[in-house]
């Protein structure tokens, strides 16, 4: 069973077991539980929000909060001599995916 959930404005499709890197999540629990489903689909069945599915859910485990690796953002202007470089770590949360419920 698949599933597509929202979090963090950004859309994932996640099935049971799938570890995955997310925006940072400000939870202390171990547990999180997405209730911004849009769609959950199987090899018969497909269920498709408007937007979301009411009652389905998908129960994950967080395992880690970490940095993303750094990017380096440079801004330039030809012929004025402007130029800057600025660098970004993005905080995320890894989860894995413990079960998915459809309504």
């Amino acid at each position: 069973m698949r599933a597509v959930i929202e979090t963090g404005s950004k859309q994932y499709i996640v099935e049971e077991g799938t570890i995955l890197d997310i925006e940072k999540l400000e939870t202390e629990e171990k547990t999180v539980l997405f209730d911004r489903v849009l769609a959950v689909f199987n090899a018969n069945d497909i269920k498709l929000g408007q937007p979301y599915i009411e009652g389905a859910r998908v129960e994950a485990t967080i395992l880690n909060q970490i940095r993303a690796d750094k990017i380096k953002v440079f801004k330039f202007k030809r012929k004025t001599g402007y130029q800057k470089t600025q660098g970004h770590r993005q905080y995320l949360t890894t989860i894995k995916v413990e079960k998915i419920s459809a309504a």
